[in-house]
């Protein structure tokens, strides 16, 4: 015992002598448990903090405050680090699907994840930028709530924080010549400010995605490592051993899949009747996505002529209101099983591919769909009578959000839990269902789309989003727990989450930001309802507040960059070619860094 302790004293009296940096590599070197090490650690810090108080003499009274709040701040923050890391979300929910499933099922729940992240973000910089300001000036709500609302986002929802309608144009002042609040310019800053982020965030996602599943040195490692150097021997617990080597085992089974797949040779018949065979579906997926944009499209006309004739809150009109999201999430939910069926019949050699071409196939259909709904909003509906046609077009969002919520998990019950029992018992040689990954990430890219075109009409809805991923992902795991199968084909699909995001940012991000553009620039708003009412556009309040700047010395520099950079085409022609050029010398650094990888790894295996 004795020696133990001593050894452990002159252990931290030697770590204690190190700097910073060598000290966390040589613990982080220990073959030890993490709890042991972090005991060691902070044992470390307080060794540190009685050397510096041995040493106050020498030192003046400000030094000693310095090292002892440096050494506070860095205890903070490793002890901070530990919360977080304990709160990480999903974390073991994900290792276990990785486990059983594999990668291709769990690139899924990752990229769930992820955009519940962002609307998160979405839901607090909305609500502490335009809706607390709102509450302040808000007037009381005189209609009555039945319920109803709910389901239809009408009725008494019209007077809330929910709508663009609700929100003033006045400027918020509550205390005389104290601070004021321009809810114009922070309607139009806080949700353009939003998607500049948003678009920064894509792309550095799209690109440390794509370094890390395309160009690191791991990609070329082979097999050999991943077995022999990559078991985390700080495990003791059994449950997290046996849930360790599942993963291992899935990952290798993937990588030998990608190393053996076999190149099939097709005779000259059997060629021409696969082209044929992929030319009929591609005809009959394009004729079908034709289709269902008319269906959606004279549907949402005559669903206009409704409310223009007169809008009541009987039930017979508040079910009339949800008749174009019922039928625009009914064509989302069963033409992909069409697409599904189609890709089955193509008979594609690998999994990755019959995934890839049912993703273009849905995305082609559900992007239609959208871009019909923001045609007949922005060339219709605000061209109709309506008194306020931003808190009409953010009602029908609210309710094909809402609506795609229910047909998502009416899926999992119907499309996986009734296959699992016909599949078991009906008719077994269908055997249990695979999680269809294609369908149901091209149903978060169609969710999260309507999400980005509703914040401008209704500030609010990323938080109804929020809540509706948060129950789709524990939904979407019992499902997948209960009644799904891991792949038959075992499959390596690192690049799965990279053409996720890449789907994300095109064509759905860059579309909303169309959508925005043309909402802020050409479209006049409504006469009698939101904070730019009166205007002749929504982006004429930042004209008008430039004027003001320009009376104000102070603010002269803003009113520069307004005129010589924000409205200056050849500030962005500029800046586009710089772009162009540093995103021309990234690749050329990427490939050499691709070709530096393989010589190595040619020079190992030699």
């Amino acid at each position: 015992f004795f020696h133990g302790f001593y050894a452990e004293e002159k252990l931290v009296g030697s770590l204690a002598s190190m700097s910073t940096s060598e000290r966390i590599k040589a613990i982080q070197k220990m073959p030890e448990t993490m709890k042991k090490k972090r005991e060691i650690r902070n044992k470390v810090l307080k060794e540190i903090t009685k050397k510096s108080r041995h040493r106050s003499t020498q030192l003046s009274c400000c030094t000693q405050c310095l090292q002892g709040t440096v050494v506070s701040f860095r205890r903070f923050g490793n002890s901070l680090s530990e919360r977080f890391h304990l709160l990480h979300l999903w974390h073991k929910t994900l290792k276990i699907i990785g486990a059983e499933f594999g990668t291709s099922v769990l690139s899924y729940f990752i990229f769930l994840k992820w955009l519940l992240t962002f609307n998160i973000f979405s839901f607090l910089i909305n609500f502490s930028f335009i809706t607390i300001p709102q509450f302040v000036a808000a007037e009381p709500n005189n209609l009555s709530f039945t319920g109803l609302e709910l389901l239809t986002g009408a009725g008494y929802f019209q007077q809330t924080v929910l709508y663009y309608g609700f929100y003033t144009n006045a400027t918020i002042c509550k205390i005389e010549n104290g601070l004021s609040y321009n809810m114009q310019l922070a309607y139009i800053f806080t949700v353009g400010i939003y998607f500049v982020i948003c678009f920064l965030i894509l792309l550095f996602s799209m690109a440390k995605s794509f370094c890390r599943n395309f160009i690191t040195p791991q990609t070329y490692s082979g097999n050999a490592s991943k077995l022999l150097c990559t078991w985390d021997f700080n495990i003791n617990n059994e449950k997290a051993v046996k849930l360790k080597q599942k993963n291992l085992s899935t990952q290798i089974k993937e990588d030998l899949t990608e190393v053996n797949r076999e190149v099939l040779n097709f005779s000259v018949t059997e060629r021409v009747v696969r082209i044929v065979i992929h030319l009929v579906s591609w005809v009959a997926s394009l004729g079908t996505a034709v289709a269902a944009c008319a269906g959606v499209y004279f549907l949402s006309i005559n669903n206009l002529k409704l409310f223009v004739k007169g809008h009541k809150n009987d039930l017979e009109s508040q079910a009339a209101m949800l008749v174009l999201p019922i039928v625009a999430s009914l064509l989302n939910a069963f033409i992909p099983f069409f697409y599904s069926w189609l890709g089955h019949l193509e008979r594609f050699q690998t999994p990755g591919h019959q995934i890839y071409v049912t993703i273009t196939r849905n995305i082609i259909l559900k992007i239609s769909i959208v871009g019909i709904l923001c045609y007949y909003w922005l060339n219709i509906v605000a061209a109709s009578e309506s008194q306020c046609w931003e808190t009409l077009v953010g009602q029908d969002i609210y309710r094909l959000v809402l609506v795609d919520f229910i047909f998502c998990l009416l899926g999992s019950f119907f499309g996986e839990f009734l296959q699992r029992i016909i599949g078991t018992t009906v008719c077994v040689s269908l055997g249990l269902p695979e999680f269809d990954i294609g369908r149901n990430v091209l149903d978060l890219i169609y969710a999260q789309t309507l999400t980005w075109i509703g914040i401008f009409f209704s500030p609010l809805l990323p938080g109804i989003q929020m809540i509706s991923f948060s129950i789709v992902f524990y939904v979407k795991k019992v499902s997948l727990m209960m009644n799904c199968q891991p792949p038959r084909k075992v499959w390596r699909t690192a690049q799965m989450t990279t053409s996720f995001m890449f789907l994300l940012f095109f064509p759905s991000f860059l579309g909303v930001l169309s959508v925005i553009g043309v909402t802020v620039w050409r479209i006049k708003p409504s006469e009698e309802c939101g904070p730019f009412r009166g205007l002749s556009s929504v982006y004429a309040a930042v004209s008008e507040w430039i004027k003001i700047l320009e009376n104000y010395t102070a603010s002269k520099w803003v009113v520069w960059i307004y005129h010589n950079l924000i409205t200056s085409e050849l500030f962005f022609f500029i800046l586009s070619i710089l772009v162009l050029i540093f995103t021309y010398l990234y690749w050329q650094i990427i490939e050499g860094r691709k070709t530096m990888t393989k010589l190595l790894h040619k020079q190992i295996i030699n």
